[in-house]
C-alpha cells in the first residue's frame, strides 16, 4: 500500500527544521554513541563511550525545531520518530577547517496501517552564535583533557589531529542543522533540488528573491502530487523542478539512482542480495553514508516486483532501536558506521542466516547453502549489457567509497576468488574483463572515425539543462534494469495461474480456516521447472512474499479490485503467453531477455519532453512588514503564521468525501489481510509475523512504542523514544516468543503433513511423497527457525551460530565434570539380533561425530550437521531436552526474557519437535555424501549343525545407494569387523561367501547385521542359507538383499511408529521340495502383477526419489520371487533325498535348444535370435568364476533379462520347449496358453525402461 493510496493529494505534507535548541542547552545523546559501537551496551558504559571522545566527535541530542504545519488529518505529525530520522547521529560539532558540505539523505517512516510516509532531509553546519554553548564546548574540552591526563599520564592515545584540536577562542564552532520534507510520494530527485535551492538561498551572497516563506508555503499548499502517467514542473527558489510519475500500467514509482548500488556493489553482489531478500533472509546494511543505506534497501526491494518485502524494513535503523538486532525475524535493516571499526568489531545477535553487506568496502558475507538465482550467468550478462551502455562497470567502482586506500594494495584476483565476497570465480567475471576490454578498443576506433558510442543527448528535441539531461539518464538506466528483473519473474512464473488454488468457499469463510488452506500447488509447479531451478524455487515458494502475492490474486477476482503490481504483472504474462503460444505447462530453461525496455523508456521520455501540468508559481505572501528578513549564512526562523494553514480553497488540500470513505475501506481491507492472515502465513513456515507485521509494521522505526501505549492505555500522550520503558522491551520480547513458538508449531505440522504425503502429489501416478527438495528446503528452514531460537535474548554473543556455542558450553561444563559423556543408555531394541546390541544415546557423542568431519568447516554448518543427524537419529527432541536440562548454563548464556528461559514455551517447543519421530528422515545421510562413515559387520551364524565347527576364511562387500566397499575379510573367530569409508548412503546389498579352505567349509548363515556407527541406523541382511559345495545349492557366495531396523525406544520418546521403509526381503529357501503353502495360479499372477507394477511406480518417480531398484528385482515379493513361484508351479516331484532346482530345468532347456538349432529344426529367424541370446546368457552366467550356486545364477538371469527387456521372449521359448513337457504337470501355469500369453504382456510393460543394475547382482558377468 502506497503513500499515495493513504494520504494527500498534495506533494509534500511537512516542512520541518532540526537542530540544536538553545534554550535547552547541550545534552549528550547516548543512544546515537550507540550506533557508533553496536555491542558497548554489553560491556562497557555508554557514558564512559561518549566521554572519552574529544568534544567535536561526541553527539548531542537534536531537536525538532519547527514544523509545518503542526499537523494533517491523513498524516498525524511523528515528532520522535521525524527527529530520529532526520538527524540520526543528533548533533555534530566543526570548526573552520572541518569539511562542512551539506549531506542529503532519505528515510521511511512506516505507519500502523502499512502505508509509508517518505522523508528528505538536508543536514548542513551553521556557525553557533550563542556564548553559552560556546563556553560549554570550552569547558567540555578542558573536563576531556584533564581526564585523559589522569587516565593515561601519557599522551599515547591513539587520537587523530581532529581529537588533539579543540575550539580555541580564535576558532569558529560551527554546529549541524536539518532541513526535511516529509512526503507522501517518494519524489527523490525533486526534493534534492528543492531542499539544495533552499540552502543555496541562505548561503548566497544574495538574498532570493522572494521571502523563504513563499517557496515553503507553495511547495506546501499549491503544488499536487503528479497524476498517473503525467509530469508536473513547478519553481524552486533558483530553477524550474520536474518530476514525473508512471501510468498505472507501468511499474512503480521509483526515483531513486539505481545505478549507485552496482557502482558500490558491483552486479555479481547485488545478484547474491536480491538472492537473499527474496529469501526473506536477515540483511544488515552496513555504510557510514545514511543516503547509501536508504539506495540500496530501496533498489533491492524495488528490484523485486511483483513481489514485496513483508517483514522489518528499516534501511536507517535509529540508535534507540538498535536492540531490535536481536529480532528472531526476516528483516532489512540499515546500521550507520562510524568508517573506522571494520567488520571483525561488529558483534551481531545472530549471524546463522544473515547477509552482511559493507556497502562502502564493495563487500558482502552471505549465509550457508544458498542456493543460485536461475539462469545466473545469462542474467548477470544482461544486467551487464544494459550497465555498459551507460558508462556503469559491472564490477562496481570500489573508487567510489571513501576508503579507496583500502584497495591499493587489494588485487582484484583476491576479489574474484574470495568466496565470502560473494565473487565466486566463474567464466563470467573473466567474460566481463574481455567484454571491458573490447568495448575499450571499439570506442578507441571509433573515436579516430568521429563516431560516438555514447548515447546522444542532443539527439532529444527540446534543450535542457545538463543537470535534467543526468536526471533523464538516471531514469533511463532506472527502467531498463528493473525492466530486465522484471522480465525474469514474468518468465519464470508466466504459468502461475494455473497453479493458484482458488477457494470454494465465501471470502470470510475462507479467512476463518485460512491456515488449514493451500493457495498454491507447490508440488506440481515444481514439477514443472527445469531441474537447476528447484533449489531456489523450492524456497522462493515457501517465503510469505511468494504467499501474499498468491493470496491477493485470489482476493481479486476483476481487474479492478487488484492491486497496482499484480495488474501490471498479469498483464505482462499475457503479452508472454500470446507471444510464446505454448502450452502452460511446457517448461524450457532458454534465456529469454528482455523485450519491452524500448517501450517503457520512451513513456518516460514522453512525460519529460513534453510537461503536462504546471503548478502555481511562488508568490508574496501577506506578512507583517519586517517578516522574511535575510542573514546569509543562517536559515531563518520562519514566520508560522502564515505557514501554518494553506488556502481555504485549495483543491490539493485533502481529498473529496467520497474519495476519503474509498481510503478507508481500501485501510480496512488492507488491515484484514495483514492481520488475518498472519496465522496462515505462518503455517507454511513464515517468520514471527505477528512481530513484524504488529511491532515493525506499526513503528518501522519508532511508531510501536507509541502504539503499544496506546493499546495498554497508559498514557495518551506519545513516549519519548529515547525513554525504552523496561516495561515495553519485555512485552516486544513476549512478541517474540509467542511467535517463535507458534512459528514452530506450524513448521513441524507442515513438514509432517509433507513428510506423510497428504499434500504434494506426484505427478504421473497415484502415490503421494515430498520430493528431496522440497524435504532439503523444509529442514534448512527448520535449522534457520533453531538459530533464531537460540540467538533470542544471548547475554554475549560467542560465534556466527548460537546453537553450536550453547552445544559447545555443555561439551566443555560435561567433560570437566568428567561425567558419562552426555549418554543416556541405549535404546530398548525390539527384538533384533544380541549380536549388534543399539547404539549408546548420547548427545555429546553426536557432537564429536560432527567435529570429527573435516569438510565442515564453520559453526553454521556443524549446527546444520548436528541438527540433521539428530533428526534422522529422531533424537532431536530429546538432545534438546537433555542441553536445556543444564539450568545453570542457560542462565549463564541468556537474560531472563529469552525463548529458551521460557519454561511452558519451551515444553511446548520441545513437544513439537518431538513429532518429527514419527517420519523417518534421511537428511543427514542424504546430504553428506563424501565424508568417512564407520560401519560395524556382524555375520550371525547358525549354532546348529556345526556352524561353530566352520574352518574356512569369510568376507563381505557391503553396497549402499551410493557406494560400495569391495571385499572385506571378516575374522573367522569373531564373525565381526568394524571399518571406516566413504558414506555408501542408504544400504541395499551385502555380497557374502568364503574362500572353501579347511576340514569344514559348509556354513550356515542366518543373517548379517550392518549398523552405520554415527546415524546408529541398522540393517538386516537376512539369510538362512548354506554356504559350501555339496549343500544346499552349493553356492560358496550369496547376495543378501537387506532391510532397515526399526528401533523402539521409551513410550515418551516415540508418538507413533511407522513400519519400515521397506517389507522385509528375508530369502525364501528355494528347494523345490520345500513348498508348504502351495501358491494357486491366481496367486502366482496376483503376485507376478504387483512386482512389475512396483518396478512401473519406482520408473514414474523424480530421478531422485527413487528407492532401491534391487528391493524391487530380489527383495521379498520381487519379480525374481514372483517368476520362481511361476517356475515352481506344477513342477514334478523329484526323485527322494535329490533336491532339484529351477536353474537344472534351465539348463536342460539350454542344451536342447543348442542342439535344435544345430539341427536348423525351426528356421523363423525370431526364433532363432532369441534362442541365441537365451543360451549366450545362460554360458555367461554358468562361465563366471563366481560361485553363486544355482538360486543366485537364477536371480542373475532374471536381472539380466529385466535389464535387456528379454524376459518375455524367454517366458515364450520356455512355454513351447519340449523339455517343459517333461518336467511339468500339465496343471502347471506354464503349459497353460492363455496364462503364458497374460504372463507376457505384463512382462512387455518393462520394456519402456531403462533398468540399470547394482553392480553386485551382474559382477563377473561380461554381458
Amino acid at each position: 500500500m502506497s503513500g499515495a493510496d493513504s494520504g494527500s493529494c498534495r506533494f509534500a505534507d511537512y516542512f520541518v527544521i532540526c537542530g540544536l535548541d538553545t534554550e535547552s542547552g547541550l545534552e549528550p545523546d547516548e543512544l546515537s554513541v550507540t550506533c557508533r559501537f553496536p555491542r558497548s551496551a554489553l560491556e562497557f558504559d555508554l557514558h564512559f563511550h561518549n566521554f572519552e571522545q574529544s568534544p567535536l566527535r561526541r553527539t548531542f541530542k537534536s531537536k525538532v525545531l519547527a514544523h509545518y504545519p503542526d499537523n494533517v488529518e491523513w498524516n498525524p505529525f511523528d515528532q520522535d520518530a521525524v527527529g530520529m530520522l532526520c538527524m540520526p547521529k543528533g548533533l555534530s560539532f566543526r570548526t573552520q577547517v572541518d569539511s562542512r558540505e551539506p549531506q542529503f539523505h532519505s528515510f521511511i517512516i512506516t505507519r500502523e496501517d502499512g502505508s509509508r510516509t517518505y522523508g528528505f532531509a538536508l543536514t548542513f553546519f551553521e556557525e553557533v552564535t550563542s556564548k553559552q554553548i560556546c563556553s560549554a564546548m570550552q569547558t567540555l574540552y578542558h573536563m576531556h583533557n584533564a581526564e585523559q591526563y589522569d587516565i593515561l599520564h601519557t599522551p599515547t592515545s591513539p587520537q587523530g589531529p581532529e581529537d588533539q584540536r579543540h575550539p580555541h577562542s580564535r576558532d569558529t564552532l560551527y554546529v549541524s542543522k536539518c532541513i526535511c520534507l516529509i512526503t507522501p510520494m517518494a519524489f527523490a530527485q525533486a526534493c534534492r533540488k528543492v531542499l539544495l535551492q533552499l540552502h543555496q538561498a541562505v548561503t548566497s551572497p544574495q538574498p532570493p528573491p522572494l521571502p523563504l516563506e513563499s517557496y515553503i508555503y507553495n511547495i506546501l499548499y499549491e503544488v499536487p502530487l503528479p497524476p498517473s502517467g503525467r509530469s508536473l514542473k513547478f519553481s524552486g527558489v533558483y530553477g524550474p523542478v520536474v518530476c514525473q510519475r508512471p501510468s498505472t500500467s507501468e511499474l512503480p514509482l521509483f526515483d531513486f539512482a539505481i545505478s549507485e548500488m552496482f557502482n558500490l556493489l558491483g552486479v555479481e553482489n547485488v545478484l547474491q542480495l536480491f538472492t537473499c531478500a527474496l529469501l526473506e533472509m536477515q540483511i544488515l546494511l552496513y555504510s557510514q553514508h545514511y543516503q547509501r543505506l536508504m539506495t540500496v534497501a530501496e533498489s533491492i526491494t524495488a528490484l523485486m516486483f511483483p513481489y514485496q518485502w513483508q517483514h522489518v524494513y528499516v534501511p536507517i535503523l535509529p540508535a534507540s532501536l538498535l536492540h531490535f538486532l536481536d529480532a528472531p525475524v526476516p528483516y532489512l535493516m540499515g546500521l550507520h558506521s562510524n568508517g573506522q571499526d571494520d567488520r571483525t568489531k561488529l558483534e551481531l545477535p545472530q549471524e546463522a542466516n544473515l547477509c552482511f553487506v559493507d556497502i562502502d568496502n564493495h563487500f558482502i558475507e552471505l549465509p550457508e547453502e544458498l542456493p543460485q538465482f536461475p539462469n545466473k550467468l545469462e542474467f548477470i550478462q544482461e544486467i551487464s549489457e544494459v550497465l555498459m551502455s551507460f558508462g556503469v562497470s559491472p564490477e562496481g567502482n570500489i573508487r567510489s567509497s571513501d576508503s579507496q586506500a583500502k584497495y591499493r594494495t587489494f588485487r582484484s584476483v583476491d576479489m574474484v576468488s574470495d568466496k565470502r565476497n560473494g565473487n565466486l570465480a566463474s567464466p563470467l567475471n573473466s567474460y566481463l574483463l574481455r567484454e571491458n576490454e573490447t568495448i575499450a578498443r571499439l570506442q578507441a576506433l571509433v573515436k579516430r572515425t568521429g563516431v560516438s558510442l555514447e548515447k546522444d543527448a542532443s539527439s532529444y528535441k527540446d534543450a535542457r539543462a545538463q543537470c535534467d539531461e543526468e536526471e533523464l539518464k538516471m531514469h533511463q538506466l532506472n527502467i531498463q534494469v528493473r525492466e530486465v528483473f522484471a522480465n525474469r519473474f514474468t518468465q519464470m512464473f508466466a504459468d502461475y495461474e494455473v497453479f493458484v488454488i482458488q477457494p470454494s468457499q465465501d471470502k470470510e469463510s475462507w479467512f476463518t480456516n485460512r491456515d488449514q488452506m493451500q493457495n498454491f500447488d507447490k508440488a506440481s509447479f515444481l514439477s514443472d521447472q527445469p531441474e537447476p531451478y528447484l533449489p531456489f524455487l523450492s524456497r522462493f515458494l515457501e517465503t510469505q512474499m511468494f504467499a501474499s502475492f498468491i493470496d491477493s490474486k485470489i482476493l481479486c477476482h476483476d481487474d479492478e479490485e487488484k492491486e497496482h503490481t499484480l495488474r501490471v504483472f498479469d498483464s505482462r504474462v499475457d503479452k508472454i503467453r500470446m507471444l510464446n503460444v505454448r502450452t502452460p505447462t511446457l517448461r524450457t530453461s532458454m534465456y529469454q531477455k528482455c523485450t519491452n525496455i524500448e517501450e517503457a523508456e520512451k513513456a518516460i521520455e514522453m512525460r519529460i519532453s513534453k510537461i503536462d501540468h504546471t503548478a502555481l508559481h511562488p508568490h508574496l505572501l501577506d506578512m507583517k512588514i519586517g517578516q522574511g528578513r535575510y542573514e546569509q549564512g543562517f536559515f531563518p526562523r520562519l514566520q508560522s503564521d502564515v505557514l501554518s494553514t494553506g488556502p481555504t480553497s485549495n483543491k490539493y488540500a485533502k481529498r473529496s468525501a467520497p474519495a476519503q470513505w474509498r481510503r478507508r475501506d481500501r485501510q480496512k481491507q488492507h488491515a484484514e489481510h495483514l492481520y488475518l492472515d498472519n496465522d496462515q502465513r505462518e503455517v507454511r513456515g513464515r517468520h514471527a509475523v505477528f512481530f513484524s507485521h504488529v511491532c515493525f509494521r506499526s513503528c518501522s522505526s519508532c511508531c510501536f512504542l507509541t502504539t503499544t501505549a496506546r493499546n495498554l492505555g497508559t498514557t495518551i500522550r506519545q513516549p519519548k523514544l529515547s525513554n525504552l520503558s523496561p516495561s515495553v522491551i519485555a512485552q516486544t520480547n513476549w512478541k517474540f516468543v509467542e511467535g517463535l513458538l507458534k512459528e514452530c508449531r506450524n513448521k513441524t505440522k507442515r513438514m509432517l503433513v509433507e513428510k506423510m504425503g497428504r499434500e504434494a502429489v506426484e505427478l504421473g501416478h497415484g502415490e503421494v511423497s515430498i520430493t528431496g527438495v522440497e524435504e532439503n528446503t523444509l529442514i534448512a528452514s527448520l535449522c534457520d527457525l533453531l538459530e533464531r531460537i537460540w540467538s533470542h535474548g544471548l547475554q554475549v554473543k560467542q560465534g556466527k551460530s548460537a546453537l553450536w556455542s550453547h552445544l559447545l558450553h555443555y561439551q566443555d561444563s560435561k567433560e570437566k565434570t568428567n561425567a558419562t559423556p552426555g549418554g543416556l543408555g541405549p535404546r530398548k531394541s525390539d527384538g533384533g539380533v544380541s549380536a549388534m546390541p543399539p547404539l549408546k544415546v548420547s548427545l555429546i557423542q553426536d557432537m564429536r561425530h560432527i567435529q570429527n568431519i573435516s569438510e565442515i568447516k564453520t559453526d553454521v554448518g556443524k549446527a546444520r550437521a548436528w541438527v540433521r543427524l539428530s533428526m534422522e537419529k529422531k533424537l532431536l527432541s530429546r538432545h534438546l531436552k537433555q542441553l536445556l536440562s543444564d539450568h545453570e548454563l542457560t542462565k549463564k548464556l541468556y537474560k531472563r526474557y529469552a525463548f529458551l528461559r521460557c519454561d511452558d514455551e519451551k515444553e511446548q517447543f520441545l513437544y513439537h519437535l518431538l513429532s518429527f519421530n514419527a517420519v523417518d528422515y534421511f537428511c543427514f545421510t542424504n546430504v553428506f555424501t563424501t565424508i568417512m562413515i564407520p560401519y560395524h559387520v556382524v555375520v550371525v551364524s547358525s549354532k546348529k549343525l556345526g556352524g561353530s565347527m566352520f574352518t574356512a576364511n569369510p568376507w563381505v562387500c557391503v553396497s549402499g545407494e551410493l557406494a560400495e566397499t569391495g571385499v572385506l575379510q571378516v575374522p573367522r573367530n569373531t564373525l565381526e569387523i568394524t571399518f571406516e569409508c566413504q558414506n555408501l548412503g542408504k544400504l541395499t546389498t551385502v555380497q557374502m561367501g568364503h574362500d572353501n579352505t579347511g576340514l569344514y567349509a559348509k556354513w550356515l548363515v542366518e543373517c548379517v547385521m550392518v549398523r552405520n556407527e554415527i546415524t546408529g541406523h541398522t540393517y538386516k541382511f537376512p539369510c538362512g542359507r548354506w554356504l559350501g559345495k555339496g549343500v544346499d545349492d552349493g553356492s560358496l557366495e550369496r547376495i543378501l538383499v537387506g532391510e532397515l531396523m526399526t528401533p523402539s525406544t521409551e513410550n515418551d520418546e516415540r508418538m507413533c511408529r511407522t513400519p519400515p521403509m521397506q517389507q522385509s526381503p528375508g530369502m525364501m529357501r528355494r528347494f523345490v521340495t520345500i513348498s508348504p503353502n502351495k501358491l494357486n495360479t491366481g496367486q502366482i499372477q496376483e503376485g507376478v502383477g504387483e512386482a512389475i507394477n512396483g518396478i512401473v511406480k519406482h520408473f514414474h518417480k523424480p530421478e531422485k526419489e527413487r528407492g532401491s531398484l534391487t528391493l524391487l528385482l530380489c527383495g521379498e515379493y520381487g519379480l525374481v520371487w514372483a517368476l520362481e513361484q511361476v517356475f515352481q508351479h506344477g513342477f514334478k516331484s523329484p526323485r527322494l533325498f535329490k533336491n532339484v532346482f529351477i536353474w537344472d530345468f534351465l539348463e536342460k532347456a539350454q542344451v536342447y535348444f543348442e542342439s535344435a538349432e544345430q539341427r536348423e529344426a525351426t528356421p523363423d529367424e525370431n526364433w532363432q535370435t532369441r534362442v541365441r541370446h537365451f543360451c549366450r546368457f545362460m554360458r555367461a552366467i554358468n562361465n563366471t568364476s563366481r560361485n553363486i550356486g544355482k538360486d543366485g545364477k537364477f536371480q542373475m538371469l532374471v536381472c539380466l533379462g529385466a535389464r535387456d527387456h528379454l524376459l518375455h521372449h524367454w517366458i515364450a521359448l520356455l512355454a513351447d520347449c519340449p523339455i517343459t513337457a517333461q518336467m511339468y504337470e500339465d496343471t502347471a501355469l506354464i503349459k497353460d496358453r492363455s496364462l503364458v500369453n497374460s504372463l507376457i504382456r505384463v512382462l512387455q510393460t518393462l520394456q519402456e525402461f531403462n533398468i540399470t543394475l547394482e553392480a553386485s547382482l551382474v559382477k563377473g558377468v561380461g554381458i
